[in-house]
């Protein structure tokens, strides 16, 4: 989950799992091929990893993609005719990698090879050298300097007009998704899967959404989902795109039309139409919500009302404005369920990462980077004990120092809100506590900070 602060660049992720392993003699990099000088090492360490992804995960949300594999190098300090810059250049180019340096800091490139895109992060120090790889889920979209030639996607203008449609359902580019109907909700094994709001508003776990209701309005929270998610240039395309995907398969017809996006600081993505539903017959007032926050998260939220007029009474009429969406907005906070001792057995996992660019004030160039991670692990058992763990690495990038603490001891619940702990780090611990959901698990928020079952 990511957040700015100032100009920061600065994000966190929900892991899995990691397993701590010793760094490796290596001569060759995984990702890319290459042959590495004598004296390489391969850096195996969840932190290292951790702190890597971060340095270039910055980089790569500039390009409009996220990461997945991520190989950490260490190589011996460039002595006389060694290692270098340039011999990196040549060797990646001799196995066909093409190679685009990054506008305005020359230790990033992206290599692309056939349908495989990398980003490349490359520091040369006196003691050692850094060399990370990681692999891009999706092309990246990045300016080119003018001295390096390379394909970039085209981008389509934005726009911000309105569209008002009558009739059946609009189908746009992309070509149509078919998605079968939403599969019955089974319980999950959780102990609570229903939240009564003390307002008045109740939800209740879905397979696709979390489901909130008060009186005859309802309001699905969509989970994350990769089809409508799609990152687009073009605001209005990627609403309709999450139209379709989320909305209109369970729609047979529409009328009173209207894609209505605000471009801003922070955009927001509003659709609504008249509505007959295919399960029941029932004519209904839909609107799709999207406030998309600098920080990059957001959740597509779902309202549907008897009328027009019945979601206006409730949250309020559309106005063009990137403010004053407090009401709708609000209604993502609904999926939270409560804990119980049972459903926390097993590894909880929460990793964190961040870094500061720092900049001189006299020349403008980059000056050094300064970056932060850290893993915590809470291992629960079906007995109520538990195994606490805490590693950080943080530090100066070439510079940095590890850290790590770990206790066990009894955990016990007060209600179903708050969970105690008998000893973290030398003292007794309280945490508010509660569970959100996404499609297929759930994650624990301990004081808002989220935690991931690692065998989920």
């Amino acid at each position: 989950m990511k957040k700015v602060f100032s100009s920061i660049c600065f994000f966190c992720l929900i892991a899995t799992t990691f397993a701590q392993k010793k760094i490796t003699p290596v001569s060759q990099s995984l990702l890319t091929g290459i042959s590495l000088p004598a004296g390489s090492k391969q850096d195996k360490r969840m932190l290292s990893l951790a702190a890597a992804k971060m340095l270039l995960q910055i980089e790569s949300e500039k390009a409009k993609t996220s990461l997945a594999a991520t190989e950490v190098l260490v190589l011996p300090p460039v002595t006389g005719d060694g290692f270098n810059a340039d011999s990196l250049i040549k060797n990646l180019t001799v196995l066909g990698w093409a190679i685009t340096i990054v506008e305005g800091n020359d230790k990033y490139a992206w290599l692309q090879k056939d349908k495989r895109h990398l980003i490349m992060y490359f520091l040369m120090g006196a003691k050692e050298t850094e060399l990370y790889f990681a692999e891009a889920t999706a092309a990246p979209l990045y300016k080119t300097p003018e001295n390096i030639t390379a394909t970039i996607p085209a981008t389509p203008a934005a726009t911000n007009e309105h569209q008002q449609t009558t009739g059946t359902i609009i189908k746009t580019d992309p070509p149509e998704i078919i998605q079968k109907p939403p599969t019955p909700f089974t319980n999950s094994g959780f102990a609570f899967t229903t939240t009564n709001f003390d307002d008045g508003w109740t939800s209740t776990v879905q397979e696709d959404w979390v489901e909130t209701t008060k009186g005859n309005i309802k309001v699905l929270i969509h989970y994350p989902n990769k089809n409508a998610d799609a990152y687009n240039s073009v605001l209005m395309d990627g609403l309709k795109n999450a139209w379709n995907v989320l909305v209109a398969p369970r729609y047979s017809s529409a009328s009173n039309f209207e894609f209505k996006p605000i471009t801003g600081w922070q955009s927001i993505e509003f659709a609504e139409a008249d509505m007959v539903e295919k399960n029941t017959g029932n004519t209904v007032h839909v609107v799709l919500f999207k406030m998309n926050y600098s920080n990059g998260n957001g959740k597509y939220l779902e309202f549907i009302t008897p009328d027009k007029q019945s979601f206006e009474n409730e949250f309020g009429a559309y106005h063009q404005k990137t403010y004053g969406w407090e009401k709708m907005e609000k209604m993502a906070n609904y999926n939270k369920f409560a804990v119980a001792a049972s459903d926390l057995t097993g590894k909880w996992t929460n990793d964190f990462s961040g870094a500061i660019q720092y900049v001189s004030a006299s020349t403008g160039f980059d000056s050094h980077m300064a970056t932060h991670a850290s893993v915590e692990n809470f291992l629960i058992t079906a007995a109520y004990t538990y195994n606490w763990d805490l590693g950080v690495a943080s530090g100066n990038v070439g510079n940095i120092k590890f850290q790590s603490v770990k206790s066990n001891g009894k955990l016990s619940m007060t209600g179903n809100w708050k969970l105690n702990f008998s000893d973290i780090g030398g003292k007794a611990r309280t945490y508010n506590v509660y569970f959100s959901c996404i499609k297929g698990l759930r994650i624990l928020w301990l004081d808002e900070r989220a935690f991931a079952k690692a065998d989920q």
